[in-house]
């Protein structure tokens, strides 16, 4: 195979390897060796040689997008128009005085900037990236469940957040999705995620899933709960598109 070959080859995988990480912000490099039929040295040396050029961050086992963190900027976010259609839908769920329980995520971050800032409102939240944009709102008293945090979740998780998780009992649970299928229902990638999640589901009176349109249809190794769990899916179509129909099929309510 020619030198030209290898390169473009390299150059088809690291397109792949960003496009995944826009949608769902984490990738593990198994994942990716499975799904480009290489090995995983050659998925760690491509993740490597990204990592060097500033396009991803490198962590244990994988890889975030740079639009994760704390300090990214709007332009580094993906699919920013199709998230604020999302987040402005998601308002109208939003009540003066609701408790509500907030996962982490770009998308869940461009409905916290909307928030009008004469709402009361009691948000609790596992995410320390989503407490530190509310509370830049003074009329929101804002709670952070902590736990342990990783580079990989950037999420509280663990024992102790699923504990403080059991004594509150809050109206709506807001949270973002790695995957969701008619079929599979809702799916993510990391264990301790599903744990967090599930216990955050318990707590709640009702569930609004927020995803861009793009995760529809797919699954990922952990299954967090079947589509009965939840009450409202949101998306950034209409919900006459013919792509949620399944889902309505399901009983969900669709914005």
């Amino acid at each position: 195979m020619s030198s030209l070959t290898n390169a473009m080859l390299k150059a088809e995988r690291h397109s792949f390897i960003l496009h995944q990480l826009n949608i769902y912000n984490r990738i593990l490099s198994s994942d990716l060796s499975q799904k480009l039929n290489v090995s995983e040295d050659t998925i760690r040396r491509d993740l490597n040689e990204l990592a060097d050029n500033g396009q991803l961050i490198k962590v244990h086992g994988g890889a975030l997008s740079r639009s994760y963190g704390h300090i990214a900027t709007r332009s580094e976010v993906y699919a920013t128009n199709q998230k604020d259609i999302i987040a402005q839908k998601t308002l109208s769920l939003i009540r003066e005085g609701m408790f509500l329980l907030l996962g982490g995520g770009t998308t869940v971050r461009s409905l916290v900037r909307m928030i009008p800032s004469h709402l009361r409102l009691t948000i609790f939240t596992i995410s320390p990236v989503i407490a530190l944009e509310l509370i830049e709102n003074p009329n929101l008293e804002v709670y952070l469940l902590g736990g342990r945090v990783t580079a990989e979740n950037q999420i509280c998780s663990g024992g102790e957040v699923i504990h403080r998780l059991s004594e509150i009992r809050v109206d709506l649970l807001i949270l973002g999705t790695t995957g969701i299928d008619a079929v599979q229902g809702l799916t993510e990638s990391d264990m301790e995620v599903v744990q967090v999640k599930k216990a955050m589901m318990k707590s709640a009176d009702q569930v609004a899933i927020l995803t861009i349109s793009e995760k529809l249809g797919t699954s990922h190794r952990m299954k967090l709960c079947d589509l009965g769990s939840i009450q409202t899916l949101i998306t950034e179509l209409e919900p006459q598109d013919a792509s949620l129909q399944m889902y309505a099929k399901a009983g969900l309510t669709l914005l």
